[in-house]
């Protein structure tokens, strides 16, 4: 059962890999959209078997990356700049209500975690640890969702801000960007922190349109 179990770990980590390859080369213009993508190439690349492929591409199907056709094969899907583009209105407008219901519901127990995640992201900026960066990002991100009480709220703005994370990963590998980025979370957390409505709108609103702009330079989108 054991081996069982590590044969399955294994497998998985090897599916992500693989997703997480072929996503950069798509996001990045590697693989032109429309260009059929052969499981036989990345196969041979990789000395992989099939399988794995085949079980990042359903992954990156369902991300909106690829476009599987029926007896022809995998196609390049990838986003363009209007695919961010909306997909950023969309969520400025949910994040605005979010803000909103966050500094007229969050709880001095969520505050504390929220500068807690805050601090953290603070030493870690400073460290340059990218990956603890990532997860403290999240989380902080988690805590104003789930203090706005909307159980729905948070799930679609959690949707949306996992879409975005398929092609913003790449920008906090950016040592150039993550002052920056540490800057509009502390704006971000003092506003919500002083339960200023209008503060903390303009702090989304800002950290929103910056890191659109980051993931269209660092993307190079069309």
């Amino acid at each position: 059962m054991t081996g069982r179990k590590e044969g399955q770990i294994n497998e998985n980590t090897l599916t992500n890999e693989i997703a997480d390859i072929v996503r950069e080369r798509i996001l990045k213009g590697e693989y032109q959209i429309g260009e059929k993508i052969k499981e036989s190439s990345i196969a041979q690349e990789l000395n992989v078997s099939r399988t794995p492929i085949r079980e990042a591409f359903k992954t990156l199907e369902e991300e909106g990356l690829l476009d599987y056709l029926p007896n022809r094969g995998c196609y390049a899907k990838g986003f363009t700049k209007r695919d961010v583009s909306d997909i950023y209105t969309v969520r400025e407008a949910l994040e605005e209500i979010a803000m909103t219901w966050a500094c007229e519901r969050i709880t001095d127990e969520e505050i504390d975690k929220l500068e807690e995640q805050c601090e953290l992201m603070d030493f870690y900026t400073k460290k340059r640890d990218v990956q603890k960066i990532l997860t403290m990002n999240s989380s902080f991100h988690d805590i104003i969702y789930n203090s706005t009480g909307s159980r729905f709220l948070a799930q679609v703005l959690r949707s949306y801000k996992g879409y975005l994370d398929k092609t913003r990963k790449s920008v906090f590998y950016r040592e150039e960007f993550l002052d920056s980025i540490q800057e509009e979370h502390k704006a971000i957390f003092e506003a919500v922190k002083s339960r200023d409505k209008d503060l903390a709108v303009a702090a989304i609103k800002k950290h929103l349109a910056s890191s659109k702009e980051r993931t269209e330079a660092v993307w190079n989108l069309k």
